[in-house]
Formats: structure tokens, sequence, C-alpha cells
């Protein structure tokens, strides 16, 4: 009997200039590149031109491929505000489209994913490329670093739900505080 769990990644990187994505078949304590590669969306003047985009990208890759789970980058704090607002709604976009499939969404910050990738939270976009080439032994490459974030984003999740399988998990507070006396706060 095989009792080998079997599942598919899909990791975005989302963009409004450019969507980045890939996909990891996880089967037992190996994952393998399906594929990667990017939405490009400049050629679209109307931000809700370009978000109905992604949305549509994003359930055609679904449809296609039938994840069982979702991997996002979650939109960095920068200084400017307007930039975070549109990245921020097309994330919310490819996150309707999971849940428009019942498809699970995790979320990671950039540096969740440079460190679990890489080792380094401040690792450069080229150096996580690398380290995706050397884990996932493939040669493909992209000339656009937003398919290898994705997929970034994809081996990311693949490594954490890999490492919690392994932690203790607890049904509520009361489990967790009767597990780790220490861990209460005390006036």
């Amino acid at each position: 009997m095989n009792t080998t769990k079997e599942r598919i990644i899909l990791g975005i990187d989302p963009g409004t200039n450019i969507m980045g994505y890939g996909l990891l078949h996880e089967k037992g304590n190996s994952v393998e590149l399906i594929t990667m590669g990017v939405l490009k969306l400049a050629r679209y003047d109307n931000q809700a031109m370009k978000l109905k985009k992604i949305f549509e990208r994003t359930l055609a890759i679904i449809d296609e491929y039938h994840p069982d789970e979702l991997s996002i980058e979650a939109p960095f704090h920068g200084k400017n505000v307007q930039s975070m607002l549109k990245l921020g709604r097309a994330q919310g976009v490819a996150m309707a489209a999971a849940l428009y499939r019942n498809i699970p969404i995790f979320e990671y910050s950039p540096k969740k994913i440079k460190m679990s990738v890489t080792g380094s939270g401040s690792a450069s976009k080229e150096q996580v490329a690398g380290m995706l080439q050397t884990i996932l032994k493939h040669q493909q490459s992209t000339e656009y670093f937003d398919a290898t974030d994705a997929l970034a984003a994809a081996l990311c999740h693949y490594l954490q739900r890999k490492n919690t399988h392994t932690a203790t998990s607890y049904s509520g507070w009361k489990n967790f505080l009767t597990d780790n006396p220490n861990r209460l706060a005390k006036k």
C-alpha cells in the first residue's frame, strides 16, 4: 500500500506589471519543479483590466494544474503607499481566484521566503534563483525574477509545512499553555 502524500503547490509573486507563478510537485519527502512563468501586464493602462487579467490567469493556472495549496508573497512595506496599494490589490485578486476554486492560501513575507530558500532574509533575487536551481536540480531559466520569486514562495511553503509536521500542534491556547506554562506572561 502506497501512503506517499502527493501535493501540488502554486506559488505566486503578485505584481501589477509582472505577476510571477511557479508550481511544485511534492511527493513524500521530495519536491520537483512543474513549471514557472510570468504574466506580463505593462501593456494595460487600466488598473482594473490588470486585475481582471491576474484573476483570469490565476484561474487558468489552477484549472490546468489543480494545485492543492496557494503560497503567495505578502506585499512588503515600502515607502510608496500607492505601489503598496496596487500590490495589495494584485495579491487580493490572485487570492480571490484561489478561494473561488476552494484552494487554501498561505502567505509569507519576502524575508521569510528568502530565509527559507537561501538561509538569509536579505538574499538577492539572483541568490534565490541560483539556490532554486541547486535545490530543485533544474536548468529552466527565466528572464524575470518574478517567476523564481513565485517558485521560492512555493518552496518556502513546502519547507514550512515539512518542518511543522515534526513540531507539536495544539488545538487551542489552553492546551498550549498547559504544555508551556513558562510562556504565560505574569503581571
